[in-house]
């Protein structure tokens, strides 16, 4: 029977990016969606921007959870969304990425016995101790249709033994959202910040194992204070914390040009003009590609192996600012590797997504 009923959970800025155009391409499938904010992100600028600029509609449901620690911010989360699938009865709950609301969303539908669809499913870092890699792969486990973007995160679901007839590789619908929204970036953002196309470094900070480790924080910005380009860093409210707690730390961004988040549209500005991009960011590690800048990304593993195989990305384990700095001036003398238009699935995405769930015509 085909489905007509989908409820989206959504909390973060990379979900609130991906469910933009999968919601455009699930109504052009005939299919009803209800979409829940979870209130992870509650930051105008992490939150409510993204709505406006995407023309995402507002949420039939918005939690307010906020911030707080794992488990506590988990639970409330699955408390809040048992609540609303009761009374929603949805045909298939769909999640994306590994955050705590993927997760939240994943588990409140598991008890009740509601299909769960997780996009941007397969991804591993093998990293434990990363809430997100936890995230991701209890979610995979628990769901019945996983959307992959690549070989590679098709593959991993393979080894663990999910069964294949559940796998289905797509393509990356960040991928698809950047060639939709690309063209409605203004040109004009850099200049806004006094800086001119291909001289500068954009900066992106905000994994914890980087913002709560004060010595992995102090690595990354010496290290960007000593790239010999400007650099320009909108602040996570979460490394703005860090930075007021540690002097040390607030003296070192004192050499960089930091900035208050900015919005998707005006990242995509920032992101297509920049010369470099240096990040901890899963989903700007991969916007950087689709904008065919280099990337350093400032972890010691990435899900995106093939980006860093391809050359376009290079891991910079924060273990000193010599280190970092030795890979960021690497990247800025090297030339660029080679591109691969279908790496990602060639903007289709999204479509696939919903002709799966719209079932067989």
């Amino acid at each position: 029977m085909p489905v007509s009923k989908i409820l989206s959970i959504v909390g973060a800025r990379p979900q609130f990016v991906k469910a933009a155009v999968v919601s455009r391409a699930l109504a052009a499938a005939g299919l009803a969606e209800t979409l829940l904010h979870t209130g992870q992100h509650y930051d105008d600028n992490l939150s409510r921007i993204f709505f406006d600029q995407l023309g995402l509609p507002a949420p039939a449901y918005n939690l307010g959870v906020g911030s707080g620690a794992h488990g506590e911010m988990t639970g409330r989360m699955l408390i809040e969304i048992e609540k609303v699938l009761k009374t929603e009865q949805p045909d298939w709950v769909l999640v994306y990425g590994d955050t705590n609301s993927t997760l939240a969303g994943a588990l409140a539908a598991a008890k009740l016995h509601i299909p769960i669809a997780h996009v941007e499913a397969g991804l591993r870092s093998y990293n434990r101790r990363m809430p997100e890699e936890l995230n991701r792969v209890l979610t995979d486990h628990a769901a019945d249709l996983l959307f992959t973007p690549t070989d590679d995160a098709s593959q991993n679901l393979v080894v663990e033994g999910i069964p294949p007839d559940r796998i289905h590789q797509v393509g990356d619908v960040m991928y698809d959202a950047a060639r939709q929204f690309g063209p409605l970036a203004p040109a004009d953002v850099p200049a806004r910040y006094g800086l001119a196309a291909g001289e500068y470094i954009l900066a992106t900070l905000h994994r914890a194992e980087n913002t709560d480790e004060p010595a992995r924080l102090a690595a990354i910005l010496a290290a960007l204070g000593q790239a010999g380009q400007p650099v320009l860093l909108p602040l996570h409210p979460r490394t703005r914390a860090t930075l007021a707690a540690h002097p040390e730390l607030a003296t070192l961004a004192e050499a960089l040009q930091v900035i208050e988040p900015v919005g998707y549209l005006e990242m995509l500005a920032l992101e297509r003009a920049a010369r470099l991009i240096v990040t901890d960011s899963g989903g700007v590690q991969k916007e950087a590609y689709f904008q065919r800048v280099a990337c350093v990304t400032v972890r010691d593993e990435t899900e995106w192996v093939e980006l860093v195989e391809l050359g376009w990305n290079r891991l910079a384990p924060p273990e000193s600012a010599a280190a970092v700095l030795a890979e960021i001036r690497a990247a800025l003398d090297e030339p660029l590797p080679d591109d691969d238009d279908d790496l990602y699935g060639g903007g289709q995405a999204a479509e696939r997504i919903a002709a799966i769930l719209a079932g067989p015509k």
